[in-house]
This record gives structure tokens, sequence and C-alpha cells, in this order.
């Protein structure tokens, strides 16, 4: 039997195919392998996958772990920027431009990213960033962060290595945020020195 929900699964899976598939082909296209220099990152969360999907997918989600603020609106095609330096020059405060590109509740979410303000000849350039949330049982989740859209030459290792480090910071707030609390961005937790 075929349910709004099986329909609306359906519908996300469709259109995250129109909006990943050209990337993959547009990165093809330039000389990239899509899958080479992909960084994945997983982590065990303290709270089951609609909770974590919730942090990833509300304002006040977002705020708790992510950045200090964001515009964000959980829709195809709805704006996904993290503001990590809100007071900044407009097109200096983070992911300015980015937008979700697929979600399955609970389960998925994909958007696209740019990339740091500090590599200006690639700052506009996307990569898209896909993370699931699988059921750990006893109420946790097993995240998994896939990274993909690297290209090679110029400021793109550059790029490469800063997310590398970047993630794995995002990760670990997630973690802190969901077994002491929000984040208190005036003094941002970061994690131990080796991890």
């Amino acid at each position: 039997m075929i349910t709004h929900t099986s329909l609306l699964h359906l519908g996300c899976a469709v259109a995250a195919l129109c909006l990943i598939v050209p990337a993959a082909a547009s990165a093809a296209a330039a000389g990239e392998d899509p899958g080479m220099n992909t960084i994945r990152k997983e982590v065990t969360v303290q709270a089951t996958p609609a909770q974590v999907f919730e942090a990833w997918t509300t304002l006040a989600g977002v705020r708790s772990f992510f950045a200090p603020d964001a515009n964000m609106e959980l829709r195809l095609g709805g704006p996904y920027e993290m503001l990590f330096d809100p007071e900044a020059n407009e097109g200096g405060r983070g992911s300015e431009g980015c937008r979700i590109l697929s979600y399955l509740p609970g389960e998925m979410l994909s958007f696209d990213w740019n990339n740091p303000p500090k590599l200006p000849s690639i700052r506009q350039e996307k990569t898209w960033v896909v993370v699931r949330f699988d059921d750990a049982g006893g109420g946790r989740t097993r995240l998994t962060l896939t990274h993909l859209g690297w290209r090679t030459g110029g400021e793109w290792p550059q790029a490469h290595a800063y997310f590398e480090r970047a993630w794995d910071v995002v990760l670990y707030r997630l973690l802190v945020c969901f077994e002491k609390g929000p984040i208190n961005w005036s003094k941002p937790p970061y994690p131990p020195a080796g991890n």
C-alpha cells in the first residue's frame, strides 16, 4: 500500500538525485573524481535518530552545537547557512549561500557547502555533504558524515585539510551538546589534542 510517508520519501529521494547527480557530473567534467579524497566521519551520539536529525535541521538545534547563528529552512532548496561569525561582513560569516539538497526525516540530510573565507579563490566553489542518522540501538545514533565533491590544484588541498579538522570539531560539539547541553559560544569546546 502506498502511503503519504512513502510518497514523501520517494519524492525526497528523486529530488536528491536531481540535485546531486548533476553536481557529480559537473565535478567529473571539471576533472574531479567525486569519490576521490572523500572525507568520512562517524560518531555515536547518545540520542535517538529523530533527536539528532532535529539538531541538524532546526534553528534551535544547529545553534546548540553547529554555529552561534544560522539561516535555515528544512525544505528542498532551503537555505542551510551556518553563521560561525555572525558579526563579520556579508560573505564572510560562514556557509552563506548553501542550501539543502535533500532529506529523509530522521534518516538523512544533504546540503551543498562552500569553502572558508580564508580561501578566496575557491570560496564560492561548492562541495556537498551527506549526513546519515542510523539507529545504533539503546537510544543511540550512529551518525555518518560524508563530504564529497573535492577538486585538485589551487587552494583545494588547503580546503580539504581545513574540513578534515573542522568536521571533527563540529561532531565533537554535537557529542558535547547531547551529553552536557548546548554549546556556550563565548567559550566553545574543542576536541582534546590527538583526537
